[in-house]
């Protein structure tokens, strides 16, 4: 039986996929935990300031609280500092959606960007998020980097993207992702086009210094008519190149230096 910690975390990271207010009994449902220990963690984490009720005995959401955990975290660590500029040259030679993931234990966040599209339709998800492994630029990039049994095995764990979530090609199967893995190998960067969202492509590099674990991934992302085939092999250079130069000023940041 999970403990009070485990409980907490999962509620905690339900209600972070809910756009809107949510009743305890879809928390309770969704989560397994029986109505009476729901509604003890949900007071907990309203007298702590992390949820907030959208009226009084109504739905549950979070505040902003945990977020600014994060962010104060981020701001120390020096990480934005030290990314920010790169991301933001990268952004305007591309004049696409540039995005920093960084590696945290098993693992992928976005956590810093820079939006090059200045007019036409801009892509721009959700920061703060964990990243899909199996369909996306950045999970393939990260994934290229390790043994194909590490990548399957955090895969495995995660689950793979479903094409009706996602886009029309994410790879549902192992032989179909490790095509992915073993192609950016090659290439030395991941594209991928309609496998993380219909109509979108991506391209990512992973950070990473010459016998280290890779300790991010840098992302270029944006609608597959503007960010074509040919523009990706275009922008790879400088995304590898941005990729290697973020790689060797990690050090002067105590949270992307850490994997050194």
């Amino acid at each position: 039986m999970p403990g009070v910690t485990e409980r907490t975390m999962a509620v905690l990271e339900f209600l972070a996929t809910q756009m809107e207010g949510t009743p305890l009994a879809m928390i309770s449902d969704q989560l397994d935990i029986p109505r009476s220990a729901c509604h003890r963690l949900l007071v907990d984490l309203k007298q702590c300031g992390y949820v907030r009720q959208l009226r009084e005995h109504g739905d549950y959401v979070l505040t902003t609280k945990l977020v600014g955990l994060g962010l104060s975290y981020l701001a120390t660590s020096g990480i934005v500092d030290v990314a920010q500029s790169m991301l933001d040259r990268l952004a305007e030679k591309s004049g696409e959606l540039v995005r920093l993931a960084i590696v945290d234990g098993d693992r992928l966040t976005w956590v810093a960007k820079a939006q090059g599209a200045l007019k036409g339709l801009r892509y721009d998800p959700d920061m703060g998020m964990d990243t899909i492994l199996s369909c996306s630029a950045t999970g393939h990039a990260w994934m290229m980097s390790m043994t194909d049994e590490r990548a399957l095995e955090l895969v495995t764990r995660q689950g793979f993207g479903k094409p009706a979530q996602y886009g029309p090609r994410a790879p549902t199967t192992v032989k179909a992702l490790l095509e992915f893995v073993h192609a950016a190998r090659e290439r030395g960067y991941a594209t991928i086009n309609e496998v993380f969202a219909p109509g979108m492509t991506a391209m990512a590099a992973p950070v990473q210094r010459r016998g280290y674990a890779a300790i991010g991934v840098i992302s270029i992302a944006g609608p597959a008519v503007r960010l074509t085939e040919q523009r990706m092999a275009m922008l790879g250079p400088a995304l590898v190149a941005a990729a290697s130069e973020l790689a060797a000023a990690s050090l002067a940041s105590p949270l992307l230096g850490r994997g050194r």
